[in-house]
C-alpha cells in the first residue's frame, strides 16, 4: 500500500513551454498543474500538437520548461543541471517511443543488454524479454521479429533497468490493432508487475478504457483528468 505521506509521483506547477519568440511563437504548454500518484498506468490524449509530448518531455527531463516547475517523488527538478536530468532519466525513466531504435545487426537479447550495462540494477535480458511474452524469440534479429516483436524488444529495453516511470509516446501508432493490443498488454503487465508509473500518449480514445487515469490535452493545457474506477484488461480493448 502506497505511504499516504509520501509525495506523489509527479508535480507540475505551472508548466509552460514556448517555442520562439514574438507573434510567430507557439506556446505548447499553458501553465499545467498536475499530481499524479504513485503506480498509476496513465493515458494520456489529444490531438496533434494539443502538448501532450511536450509535457511528457518535460517530466521525462528529455526537455526543459520555459517556465514552472515540476517534481519527482518532491524533488524538484526544474534548475537541476544537464547532468542531473542525464542521472534522472538513466536511473529511474524507461522510454518507448513509436519507432523501435533497435539496432539490427543484434538479436532481441543482446539490443536489451545494450541497456543492463549501464544500469545500476538491472534485469538479466531474458527476464526483461520474459516479461513482454518474448522468451522464445530472445535470439532473433529485428529483421526476423514482427513490428509488434520490434516494439515488446523496445519495452524490454525499456524496463530493463527497472525503472521507477514508464513514458511511452504513440507506442502502437505504427501498428494495426491486433498487434497493438498485445503491445498494450505487454505495457499493462509491465505495470503491474513493476508497480511502474506508466504514461502512455495515444489518439486512440479506446485505450482510455485500460487506463487507471486518463488525461485530455487541448490546446497546450489540460481539459480533463479523470479517474478510471473499472480499467479492463488490455486483451478486452477494441479499434
Amino acid at each position: 500500500m502506497a505511504d499516504e505521506d509520501a509525495p506523489p509521483c509527479f508535480q507540475a506547477r505551472g508548466l509552460s513551454k514556448v517555442y520562439g519568440d514574438g507573434p510567430a511563437a507557439v506556446h505548447a504548454l499553458r501553465g499545467v498543474d498536475l499530481d499524479i500518484p504513485e503506480g498509476e498506468l496513465i493515458v494520456v490524449l489529444g490531438a496533434s500538437g494539443s502538448g501532450k509530448s511536450t509535457f511528457l518531455n518535460i517530466i521525462g527531463g528529455l526537455d526543459r520548461a520555459s517556465s514552472g516547475e515540476f517534481a519527482f517523488r518532491g524533488r524538484w527538478l526544474q534548475d537541476a543541471s544537464d547532468a542531473a536530468l542525464t542521472r534522472y532519466r538513466r536511473d529511474h525513466v524507461g522510454f518507448v517511443f513509436q519507432f523501435y531504435n533497435l539496432m539490427p545487426s543484434l538479436t532481441a537479447r543482446e539490443n536489451v543488454a545494450l541497456v543492463t550495462e549501464i544500469a545500476r540494477d538491472a534485469m538479466d535480458p531474458a527476464e526483461a524479454l520474459a516479461l513482454v511474452g518474448l522468451e522464445q524469440r530472445i535470439d532473433h534479429f529485428p529483421s526476423q521479429l514482427s513490428g509488434g516483436e520490434q516494439q515488446r524488444v523496445a519495452i524490454a529495453m525499456a524496463i530493463a533497468k527497472r525503472p521507477e516511470v514508464m513514458m511511452c509516446d504513440e507506442p502502437t501508432g505504427a501498428l494495426d490493432s491486433v498487434t497493438g493490443v498485445r503491445v498494450l498488454e505487454a505495457l499493462q503487465n509491465v505495470n503491474r508487475e513493476l508497480g511502474a508509473t506508466t504514461f502512455l500518449i495515444t489518439h486512440n480514445v479506446s485505450v482510455g478504457e485500460m487506463a487507471d487515469r486518463v488525461i485530455v490535452f487541448a490546446d497546450g493545457a489540460i481539459r480533463e483528468n479523470r479517474v478510471n474506477t473499472n480499467p479492463v484488461n488490455a486483451s478486452e480493448l477494441s479499434w
